[in-house]
């Protein structure tokens, strides 16, 4: 994973795995919660954007992994401590969704708190064919209506779409997502960072759908 330094009160995470759609193994989920629970105290820190290398946000988690059968408990620990930490990250998180966002990368877009998206964005659950989907952010997001048809279907949410739906905040050619995702973060960080981390306090408060394990969710 590649981290900025904090330059006027942004961090940008990029999940750095593009040969592998930045699948997100143990090993880049410890790395993003681990620079998530550094981030968090930091002073100098205002907002933190996740995005992901090449053209692809995240293709969602890393399934070899699963056929591994010595890796299951640090492959469940390590997933509870992901989604416990973006999920409880306590300052603005906007995820830049840089391409298709699946499964996983999916979870990472709807745990966020702002998504920006490109329009070679596309959203989905395919897991749903083999196993549990993680629903309450999503539910958080859309509503129980929506969340629920996704959830139990699988389908493909285009970025024009998920626009629409109130999935994502703003659609924009991928060469001008970095300038969508500056003018959000220059927005957020006129605020004074004590105003933020009590706006996301009440916010992580009223989602109440952080749980200790990952299938609970």
């Amino acid at each position: 994973m590649l981290r900025t330094a904090p330059e006027d009160g942004v961090v940008t995470l990029t999940l750095n795995r593009a040969g592998k759609k930045n699948a997100l193994s143990i090993a880049l989920r410890d790395e993003l919660s681990d620079a998530l629970d550094d981030l968090a105290g930091d002073e100098a820190v205002k907002t933190v954007v996740v995005t992901g290398a090449g053209n692809v946000f995240s293709a969602g988690f890393d399934l070899r992994e699963f056929q591994q059968p010595e890796l299951t408990d640090q492959l469940w620990a390590s997933s509870d401590r992901f989604h416990a930490t973006v999920l409880q990250f306590p300052l603005p998180l906007i995820a830049a969704v840089n391409g298709p966002a699946i499964a996983g990368g999916f979870d990472l877009a709807v745990m966020s708190d702002v998504r920006v998206a490109t329009d070679t964005a596309r959203f989905s659950h395919p897991e749903i064919e083999f196993g549990d989907v993680v629903y309450g952010p999503l539910h958080d997001i859309v509503g129980g209506g929506l969340a629920r048809e996704l959830c139990f279907t699988g389908r493909v949410v285009e970025a024009r779409e998920a626009k629409a739906l109130g999935l994502v905040s703003s659609v924009v050619p991928v060469e001008e997502l970095a300038g969508e995702v500056a003018r959000f973060t220059d927005l957020i960080r006129r605020a004074p960072r004590d105003v933020l981390l009590r706006t996301k306090a009440k916010a992580i408060r009223r989602a109440a759908v952080v749980r200790d394990k990952t299938l609970d969710l």
